[in-house]
């Protein structure tokens, strides 16, 4: 007799939720969710995009964004509990391979194909960034480099007219800036990856890529004489003052702020800064500029670095056709990438965006990037996430006593090779 009444009950249950389930899936069938980490002033451009997306296809985004440093653990998370949205942005390059290889996402060849976005995306863009184990899985939003950008009031009234191309003229400029009362460099380490652009290009402007690219895949050891040879440069600009105090306390926007208002000389930092800058009221080209890294090795290729991001669909997707129709309309629609990019400090990845929608320094950053003979993602995107922690803190640790990187750098060895 109970066993019948839990029969029943269970019947009963089922059919309930069979029907809840119908419902769900009813009033669902046209929503497309989605994770991003574009947050604050970028959350309503975003918006727009979602808008423009909805009356254009008849699907609704459902949003749910995250903090930029949030969002790089809780991907993971929910890709371990098989939670992930239909769709998420996520950072080209070894963050991307991270999650192809755990399985938690789809391929989108067939869409790239049908979509005929071989005629869209740049090639080398989707050479670097779409393909993993052979296949593609990443639709790129747009691009970013990251250069040296400057306050040219504070260059101007210092009397340096024109920005150093060499390493003996950037260690000349942040003397000359320094003797004046200026603090030559901002840089906001507290949430650790603004540092890792410094660690980036003196290892590529010393070493070189081949040895950069070894340092990603654990080939090259941290504590190898090439690495300490670059972080020994980076000692003697922090021992000679060149960088503003309290590095480790400070963010991003607050080495870019110290900028703006001529506390500070320069920033390096990527392109997104320019997004900022704008959106507080300074003009390109009037109030700010930039410079690329200086060379430090002439033998070394020139080589720019940056970030792509992208578009993702998980393996658990709900809604393929509503995914993948978002993917192709967001680097597809010119209108959207225009003001997409021209609202982020970004370039587009669309071939077919008229380069006078940029103003004319994004202009200068395309020739560049073009020009360069190497493009690397940035330190956390290009080393697999558990040895990308290990770099992040190393950065920190160094800013916090530089004198001993030796040591940093071998503990730093001894954890990256066990999260390799």
């Amino acid at each position: 007799m109970k066993a019948t009444i839990i029969r029943r009950g269970m019947a009963t249950l089922t059919g309930m939720l069979a029907s809840v389930f119908l419902m769900v899936g009813t009033a669902s069938a046209s929503e497309v969710t989605i994770s991003h980490y574009f947050s604050g002033p970028f959350t309503s451009v975003m918006q727009d995009v979602f808008n423009d997306y909805n009356a254009a296809t008849g699907f609704t985004m459902k949003d749910s964004p995250v903090g930029h440093e949030d969002f790089k653990t809780d991907i993971l998370v929910r890709g371990a509990s098989d939670s992930l949205p239909d769709v998420f942005s996520y950072w080209a390059g070894a963050r991307v391979q991270f999650v192809v290889d755990s399985g938690d996402l789809s391929p989108i060849d067939d869409m790239w194909n049908r979509d005929g976005l071989d005629n869209v995306v740049a090639k080398a863009i989707a050479d670097s960034a779409t393909l993993y184990n052979g296949q593609r899985y990443l639709v790129p939003m747009q691009f970013h480099y990251a250069g040296m950008f400057f306050n040219k009031k504070v260059m101007a009234d210092a009397g340096v007219m024109e920005m150093p191309t060499d390493w003996d003229g950037f260690l000349a400029l942040c003397e000359n800036l320094k003797g004046q009362g200026i603090t030559p460099i901002a840089l906001g380490s507290m949430n650790r990856w603004p540092a890792q652009f410094w660690f980036d290009y003196l290892i590529l402007n010393t070493a070189g890529p081949d040895v950069r690219a070894g340092l990603m895949d654990g080939s090259v050891a941290y504590d190898a004489p090439e690495i300490a040879d670059a972080m020994s440069i980076w000692k003697d600009l922090v021992d000679a003052g060149y960088f503003a105090e309290n590095a480790n306390a400070q963010t991003w926007t607050d080495a870019s702020d110290k900028v703006a208002k001529g506390e500070a000389a320069m920033t390096l930092m990527g392109t997104w800064i320019t997004g900022y800058w704008n959106g507080l009221g300074l003009e390109p080209d009037v109030d700010y500029d930039f410079f690329p890294f200086p060379t430090i090795n002439a033998d070394a290729p020139v080589s720019v670095v940056g970030p792509i991001d992208g578009l993702v669909i998980s393996a658990n997707v709900q809604n393929m056709e509503g995914a993948e129709a978002f993917l192709s309309f967001f680097v597809s629609d010119l209108d959207t990438q225009v003001n997409w990019t021209n609202a982020v400090g970004a370039v587009s990845a669309n071939v077919n965006v008229d380069p006078s929608v940029y103003n004319a320094l994004i202009n200068r950053v395309i020739s560049t990037v073009g020009d360069a003979e190497n493009f690397a993602f940035n330190y956390d995107l290009a080393t697999p996430p558990p040895v990308a922690e290990v770099g992040l803190s190393m950065f920190q640790e160094f800013m916090e006593n530089p004198d001993d990187y030796e040591g940093i750098l071998a503990r730093a060895q001894e954890s990256a090779q066990a999260a390799f």
